[in-house]
């Protein structure tokens, strides 16, 4: 019984599949933090020229 449930591998290509997905996600959520940051900097960097322009 216990061979016949080691040889089974049912469902082997769903964890997979899941495993990649996880990968995914994470790398996609990462990038995004990143990104966002990126883009607060550059949005500030406009202000504090404005800010420098005006006065």
């Amino acid at each position: 019984m216990l061979n016949s449930f080691i040889a089974d591998e049912t469902g082997a290509t769903a964890v997979e599949y899941g495993i990649i997905a996880t990968v995914l996600s994470v790398v996609i959520v990462g990038s995004i933090g990143f990104a966002l940051e990126a883009v607060r900097w550059l949005w500030s960097d406009n202000n504090s020229e404005i800010t420098k322009s005006l006065n």
